[in-house]
Formats: C-alpha cells, structure tokens, sequence
C-alpha cells in the first residue's frame, strides 16, 4: 500500500531552475523529499562570488536536508537513511551505477522530451531551433547509460509560437511535476510496468557553442523584411536565456534596431522577438556594455 510516507521517502537530485521548478510543483503538492543532492555552489555574475544553485534555495526554504559533497562519498549517507527511491531533474552530473543500485525500487528520471527522441544536454534548445510544435516530457528509469531506461511515463506538450527557452522551461517543468503525482503511487504499489525504449527512434542533443548563437547582420536584414524570419526567431527564442542570441551591426547600417545608431561595429544581444505579418520584429536587445531595453 502506498501511503504519503513512502511516498516522501525519497531523494531528489537537480540543480538549476528547471529542477527548481519541478520540485516547487511537488513540494506544494505535498511531496516532500527527505534529501535534496544538488552540485556545488559556483561563482556567479560579475564578481564571481559563490552563490548556490536554485534548488538548494528552495530546499532549505522548506527546511529539506541538503547534501552537496562528491557523489563518491554519497553511497554511505544514502545507505543509512534508507530512502526508498531516487528521483532525478536536471541534476548535471553523471549518477553512477553504485549510486543507482542503492534504492531499492531504483532512480527515475524526468527528461524534457518524448523519449527517445532528443536525448542529452540540450533537448529544450533543440526542439526551439528545430523549430518543432510540440515536445513532451517523459518519466523513465534510470541505467547506467544517458536517457536511455525504460519509459514509465510520458506527456506531450505543445510548443506555441511565442514559447522561448525560458518559458517552454517552465511548461516542461510543471508538466513533469504533475505527470510524477499522478504515475507514482502506481508505480510504488507495482501496478505501472516499465516499457523498453525503441532505439530505432533514438536521436540526441549536442551543447551549443556559443557561436551556434551567432545570426550574421544579412541574415538579420533578410528576416527583418520577411525572409528567414522564422528561422532566426527559433534561434534567438532557443538561446533566450543563455547565451543570447547576437550578432555585429557594422557602422552606419540599415538594419532597424529601433532608433539606435553605430559609428563602430556593435555586438547586439537579440534577446526577444516575434513574428508580424510573417516578418521578424526584434521587441528586445542589448547592446556591449548596456542595460537591455524594450524595443
């Protein structure tokens, strides 16, 4: 029997927003982990002080123990506390195979897409750039290889035209949060039977220099006057939040950003658009060493 207990009887491991989120969604569900494992904190912003990572903020808001040390010295704390399963969200590192075999009813993992399509690092980016309309979020267990286990559940989601990284982030997350309460109580009670994925249908996700970016100024002209402006659109939505879609205006150039003028070549962050009359219309940038503004 599966009562709230067991339920709570697990450890969640993430580390950025989208991690964040999700477990702002279950916590206020009432589905409390006995132990949040989240990376280390890490310099930040300008002055490179430490600062700590989403998730731990909002653990210990809610007075949840926090384990930030190497996963090499996890296995002994997880052993004596006995938690019942693991659930993972974006935690950023590789869990190993001795971690995963801890949990008795093992680790599941919440993945932003319908699985196993767009496997990795970037699978939020990767359906913006690819200009997808819809993407999904699947619940599978966790092996020793990325993404790979078997799937226990999965949701569709559809990805509207104005959706950028940030805000496709947050469907997915809450979507993910919501697919989790409904399925675990099933899949504690053994009622939910994992299915194998289908390699066949196997794609996967690169990370993104930052130069991948970069929109060249003739490329931004043509989507201006309505050639290719869906294009550059999924680019500067997919890198919304980092690292920002940019591109150099050279002097004296037509390209319309507004009222602004350039005697140098200017790198311009594209930080926001969308598309009017089937041309592209920049509605926020940022130029070298300014204050973003509206457009």
């Amino acid at each position: 029997m599966t009562n709230a207990k067991t339920m709570n009887n697990f450890a969640f491991f993430g580390t950025p927003r989208f991690a964040e989120i999700f477990l702002s969604e279950i916590v206020r569900k009432g589905v409390v982990p006995s132990l949040v494992v989240t990376n280390p904190d890490r310099p930040a912003g300008r002055k490179k002080e430490l600062a700590p990572p989403p998730v731990k903020v909002l653990a210990e808001k809610h007075g949840i123990p926090v384990f930030q040390e190497k996963l090499e010295t996890l296995n002994l704390k997880l052993e004596t506390q006995e938690h019942g399963f693991g659930l993972v969200a974006a935690y950023g590192s590789i869990i190993p195979k001795s971690v995963i075999e801890i949990f008795p009813k093992g680790i599941i993992c919440l993945h932003p897409s319908l699985l196993p399509e767009l496997r990795g690092a970037t699978p939020i980016q990767t359906a913006l750039l690819e200009g997808r309309e819809e993407t999904g979020v699947s619940l599978f267990l966790m092996d020793e290889k990325v993404d790979h286990g078997q799937i226990l559940s999965e949701r569709k989601i559809a990805i509207s035209e104005n959706d950028d990284y940030v805000s496709l982030e947050e469907k997915l997350a809450k979507s993910g949060a919501e697919l989790f309460i409904e399925i675990m109580p099933e899949y504690l009670s053994e009622k939910l039977s994992p299915i194998p994925q289908d390699e066949s249908r196997a794609t996967y996700t690169k990370k993104f220099p930052r130069e991948a970016a970069f929109v060249p100024e003739a490329e931004l002209k043509d989507a201006l006057a309505g050639k290719g402006a869906r294009q550059v659109s999924a680019k500067i939505r997919a890198f919304s939040k980092e690292p920002g879609a940019w591109t150099i205006i050279s002097p004296g150039s037509s390209t319309s950003l507004g009222k602004l003028n350039f005697r140098n070549p200017t790198q311009v962050k594209l930080l926001a658009c969308e598309i009017v009359e089937g041309k592209l219309k920049l509605t926020k940038i940022q130029t070298e060493s300014k204050k973003a503004q509206i457009l």
